[in-house]
């Protein structure tokens, strides 16, 4: 094939054509910019991809996928498959360029937005992966994977010599790559919170969390105690995000606040920031908004001029929506604006580690929660409610099992808000479902609270059925 030939089918190009693809092959493409385009089998035979394929970085795969002639003589940019993956143009620019990612549920769900057949992959997807496993609504199979998975992790930690696995380790010295190796041990236990819930985390993060802070009567340089300090509020803050997953609340609230006062100590602002989001949280759980809105704005006042995009977005999403939930639609729109300002700002290379976890999908949530709010107390935006949480939903991704159910549940309410209750009892339906095979209490609590939003459609024999199921599964609960 000449170069006057067009990439993608073959056909000739006029002498004119400095684009590099047949009208044909344009117009087939304009849809691009929504969804990665289908490509022949031959497109992953291509030197480059192939290279960084068995180099195993997805971040290269990706850059060598824009590039590939197929999409034409220039490059896919950036942000359009940004929007594909449903993360930013800054965050693309640094999984391409950056370490190599080891997510699961991240690496299924962009290979499958992008296409990339099976046999290529280092990794399963589809119903073999592990993240497909989670979904089915089987517990057996799953819980077992998720046990033997944190006892994978706990043999880690031991082999570290820092958290031991039937007996605490004699104190020794420690240094800078030992405060490494304890914030890697956390990130794997953010993975799986991340994948699965924290019902099943809870014990394992909290003896952590306790490890970790005996260490600060180890041995160890002053220059280090920052660091260590800032390790102990970290997992402190992990173990009672999970012990709030897991309805445990007087645990969350005590690791929350441990969590707190060691940040304090280390300086640093941030991470005060994420455990007091943390704590607000917990209070948005509890329906105590106001006390919400106060945690929140400490952490902004807090912050200062410490407050990066990702942190500030965070915080202002957040709040919100607790400040609809109040009743003030006018200011919680206008603090969405505030914050899809600043997402739109996010450099990933300038955030702290742990706001990885924030994307569009978070962001778009919060919009959704807005908008379910003004259609309960104003009958307005229930349509807008329902396009939010879809997007949402789309850009989680299904391999963020605990996400998208979460904001399948809010789609369920939409949509019975929006009065379109047979698509709102499919949905329902689904969630319950879902809602067996994550270890959340949280997910649970949202399933049945779903009850509040179909009152006005139980007269239909479906939804009628659909609020029994309810009242069951409530029952399970209990």
């Amino acid at each position: 094939m000449t170069p006057a030939n067009c990439p993608r089918c073959g056909g000739r190009l006029a002498r004119d054509n400095g684009t590099g693809r047949c009208a044909p092959c344009q117009a087939a493409e304009r849809d691009r910019l929504s969804t990665p385009p289908a490509v022949p089998d031959s497109f992953w035979d291509h030197e480059p991809v192939r290279t960084v394929l068995a180099r195993r970085h997805l971040g290269q795969v990706i850059r060598a996928y824009r590039h590939h002639p197929y999409h034409g003589r220039s490059p896919l940019p950036q942000s359009v498959v940004a929007g594909w993956l449903g993360i930013t143009q800054a965050q693309l620019s640094r999984i391409e360029n950056g370490p190599a990612l080891v997510h699961l549920d991240r690496l299924t769900h962009w290979a499958t937005v992008l296409r990339i057949p099976p046999d290529w992959l280092w990794f399963a997807v589809g119903p073999d992966s592990p993240v497909s496993a989670r979904a089915d609504g089987n517990r057996a199979a799953p819980d077992l994977g998720r046990r033997t998975l944190l006892a994978g992790i706990a043999a880690v930690s031991a082999g570290s010599g820092l958290v031991g696995v039937t007996e605490e380790p004699q104190p020794r010295r420690i240094g800078s790559a030992d405060v490494s190796r304890l914030n890697a041990v956390l990130e794997l236990y953010r993975s799986v919170d991340y994948e699965c819930g924290g019902g099943l985390l809870y014990r394992e993060v909290a003896r952590f969390a306790e490890s970790v802070y005996r260490m600060l009567d180890w041995s160890h340089s002053a220059g280090l105690t920052p660091r260590l300090v800032a390790a102990v509020a970290a997992a402190r803050q992990l173990a009672g995000w999970t012990a709030l997953d897991a309805g445990r609340h007087a645990d969350a609230q005590r690791h929350f606040a441990a969590g707190e006062r060691a940040a304090v100590t280390a300086d640093d602002a941030p991470l005060a920031a994420l455990i007091r989001y943390s704590q607000a949280k917990q209070l948005q759980h509890l329906r105590h908004n106001q006390d919400a809105v106060a945690a929140l704005r400490l952490a902004g006042s807090e912050l200062g001029s410490r407050a990066t995009p990702a942190v500030r977005a965070l915080l202002w999403g957040a709040e919100a929506a607790s400040i609809a939930a109040l009743g003030d639609h006018r200011s919680a729109l206008t603090l969405l604006g505030q914050a899809s300002d600043q997402f739109e700002r996010v450099d990933p290379e300038r955030e702290p580690a742990w706001m990885a976890f924030y994307d569009r999908g978070e962001l778009l949530a919060q919009y959704g929660r807005v908008y379910r709010d003004m259609a309960r107390q104003t009958g307005t935006q229930a349509t807008q409610a329902v396009r939010s949480v879809e997007e949402a939903i789309i850009a989680f991704g299904s391999a963020n099992v605990r996400s998208v159910v979460l904001n399948e549940v809010g789609l369920c309410s939409a949509l019975f808000l929006a009065d379109e209750p047979e698509r709102a009892v499919a949905v329902g339906t689904r969630v319950v479902e879902q809602s067996r095979a994550l270890s959340s209490s949280r997910v649970v609590d949202r399933v049945v609270n779903l009850r509040r939003d179909l009152r006005r459609h139980r007269h239909l024999p479906a939804v009628a059925e659909f609020e029994r199921t309810l009242t069951a599964r409530a029952a399970t609960t209990v």
